[in-house]
């Protein structure tokens, strides 16, 4: 079992692995955009269905490795990511034979979520976003105040000027929606409306100062703080190791001490 335990760590730590895995990951996903041509995939049927057992047979492959490289084997579900890999390859063997094509198909998609998994960098992006969401939730909150007065405040002064998207509370919270995204919210509704009512640029103009300028760079603000806890929590998993490296060192050389002086001793 050491041995195999052994063998496994050198694989998964080798400087190739990564890149293999990442390498299977985009070629599954070059294989399932191109199955959404239906002549192609009634074509060469045979070769999709090949090349994703092939997939899903490497991807078990390497879960395996994984799980032995591990000192224990339930290690290996300490992690989120590896238990989010684990889940699809499961799901995968469980739809592989049944009559829902559909359900198949769309996990062979999911598989491509594994990218995320396998490369650091986007690994900490997704932690920077979950750790968004409690945050999120007030900003959220802030938003759905902003756009509740402003629809108020565009139904009551605009709804007899531009029924079509400020005939009602719902329609004007459907513009300020689509003006909060910056498309076509000055040429499409804010310069017919003027053409009326000049004086409603001011309207749009403030919306579009506090609900896309201010509240949305909040969010990116909240983001970019998680960020720098993320990175500040990796140095210090990064110092506590290499203090754990050192600590370890100077216990070896102690021993070693010990053992010469013991050897010395004998000798005198």
């Amino acid at each position: 079992m050491e041995l195999l335990q052994t063998f496994s760590r050198k694989i998964v730590g080798h400087s190739l692995f990564q890149p293999i895995v990442i390498g299977i990951i985009l070629l599954n996903a070059i294989f399932v955009g191109v199955e959404t041509y239906g002549s192609l995939y009634e074509k060469y049927r045979e070769l999709f269905l090949t090349f994703d057992i092939i997939v899903l047979v490497l991807f078990t492959i390497e879960i395996i490795l994984k799980m032995i490289a591990e000192e224990k084997t339930l290690n290996f579900f300490k992690d989120n990511w590896n238990v989010f890999d684990f889940l699809i390859v499961a799901a995968s063997y469980i739809f592989i034979g049944s009559p829902f094509i559909t359900v198949l198909r769309v996990l062979r998609v999911l598989r491509v979520f594994r990218t995320i998994s396998v490369i650091p960098s986007l690994r900490k992006l997704v932690n920077a976003l979950l750790m968004t969401l409690p945050s999120l939730g007030t900003i959220m909150l802030l938003l759905f105040i902003v756009f509740y007065i402003f629809s108020v405040i565009g139904t009551m002064l605009f709804q007899d000027v531009s029924a079509e998207y400020f005939g009602n509370l719902q329609l004007t919270a459907l513009t300020l929606f689509q003006m909060i995204t910056l498309e076509s919210w000055a040429s499409g509704v804010m310069r017919p409306v003027m053409e009326i009512t000049p004086w409603a640029w001011i309207y749009f103009v403030v919306f579009i100062l506090v609900g896309a300028f201010v509240v949305l760079n909040l969010f990116v603000g909240v983001i970019v703080n998680n960020f720098e806890k993320i990175d500040a929590w990796e140095k210090e998993e990064e110092d506590e190791a290499d203090q754990e490296h050192v600590r370890n060192e100077i216990a070896e050389l102690k021993q070693e001490i010990r053992e010469l002086k013991e050897l010395i001793k004998e000798k005198n």
